[in-house]
């Protein structure tokens, strides 16, 4: 994952001047917060947080479907190998 380094902001100033995170998202779309210089949180905006969070429950919701239909089809053989 490409990052833009012009996003980072280092724990320490992300808890001194939340401020400089807020206006790093406004600017870049997003934050990433690093901890021992190693990136381990993204601050993005609410639209954006919005549209991540539907697009993964699409996608659980398209691998709920397909497990339902490969056990519906698979039931008989389910069934025996539980035996």
């Amino acid at each position: 994952m490409m990052v833009n380094t012009n996003a980072l902001v280092p724990m320490t100033d992300a808890n001194q001047n939340f401020s400089k995170v807020t206006r790093m998202v406004e600017e870049n779309g997003l934050a990433v917060i690093l901890k021992n210089n190693k990136p381990r949180y993204v601050v993005v905006g609410f639209e954006e947080y919005s549209r991540v969070s539907a697009a993964l429950q699409m996608r659980k919701a398209k691998i709920d479907a397909a497990t339902d239909k490969l056990i519906a089809e698979n039931m008989e053989a389910l069934t025996e190998l539980a035996k």
